[in-house]
């Protein structure tokens, strides 16, 4: 497959101005708000996510990411939901892809597509076994082993704007933090202009990890992912999800108040706000939210961080 520069849809490549993608919203040196959202699934209703879209582009976020259902189950909507975005809204779609159960060829194929969509901004993950994240990881025949491969891939098809992923407490399948953090300085070095983290609970977590990558040499902006608990059943998820072990000393204090919902809930709010507070201060590149394609939890914490406009 030749090389695909991506370019808005409508528009020729001559005319086409260049286009504004995390890297240069990182560039310009404030601290950037994103989103992440999840194409909605068939039996979801795709009318009330769409609302909690629109409420939540009235935050201004810098960008807002679009996952990618295991082995691509969410291929064609993912597209179709970045595509909207672009085209409806005043946000900028970043979309996932992964490498679980797809051939070099078929990466390709996906890539042109995003091309085609006008969709310049990826997040290139190698993902989890579909079923279960935990599972033994099994590299596609034709496939690629690492998420670096796919940041190499990218950059070989086109003028991509480029993340990854990064773990405060080291990828779940790596053998040490050491070695997470060789994997990581990898996925830099192929080409990654920035990266997000799995959610973080505990600042000082952050904190470590960004010491670390910074200690190996490597300068690219990590954003961390905040995800205001708002259920208990939010605090099992995310350790499903990440890998990584909910702050204990925080979960102490939510099964204090676990029998009241509504406890629960405004702890959650609470200790988000405090940590973005935090983060900040520290002075990350930006805060990315994990919403679950919901509105008033993110919305509640951003109203009171006032660096955002």
């Amino acid at each position: 497959m030749t090389s695909v520069s991506p370019r808005r849809a409508g528009t020729s490549p001559a005319a086409a101005p260049a286009p504004r993608t995390v890297r240069d919203r990182l560039a310009a040196g404030t601290p950037v708000l994103s989103l992440e959202f999840m194409p909605p699934r068939p039996a979801d209703d795709a009318g009330r996510i769409w609302q909690n879209v629109r409420k939540l582009e009235s935050l201004h976020p810098g960008f807002v990411s679009v996952t990618y259902g295991a082995g691509g189950s969410t291929r064609d909507n993912t597209i179709a939901v970045a595509a909207r975005i672009a085209r409806e809204t005043t946000m900028l779609p970043v979309v996932h892809l992964t490498a679980v159960d797809h051939s070099v060829r078929e990466l390709r194929s996906f890539v042109g597509a995003l091309a085609d969509a006008g969709v310049v901004d990826v997040l290139a993950l190698r993902g989890d076994p579909p079923g279960d994240v935990t599972g033994e990881w099994v590299r596609h025949p034709e496939g690629l082993e690492y998420a670096s491969e796919l940041v190499t891939l990218l950059r070989e098809h086109g003028d991509f704007c480029v993340g990854v992923a990064a773990f405060p407490f080291g990828h779940p399948r790596s053998g040490s933090v050491a070695e997470d953090t060789a994997h990581f300085v990898a996925k830099c070095r192929a080409g990654a202009d920035y990266a997000i983290t799995q959610m973080v609970f505990d600042a000082d977590d952050y904190l470590r990890l960004r010491d670390r990558v910074t200690a190996a040499g490597c300068e690219t902006p990590i954003i961390p992912a905040v995800m205001p608990v708002t259920t208990m059943k939010t605090i099992a998820r995310s350790e499903q999800l990440s890998g990584a072990p909910f702050p204990p000393r925080l979960a102490e204090r939510f099964a204090a108040v676990a029998d009241d919902p509504a406890a629960v809930r405004a702890l959650g709010i609470e200790q988000a706000t405090l940590l973005a507070r935090r983060l900040l201060a520290e002075g990350v590149p930006g805060l990315h939210f994990i919403t679950f394609n919901f509105a008033r939890a993110t919305t509640e914490v951003v109203a009171q961080l006032p660096v955002f406009p």
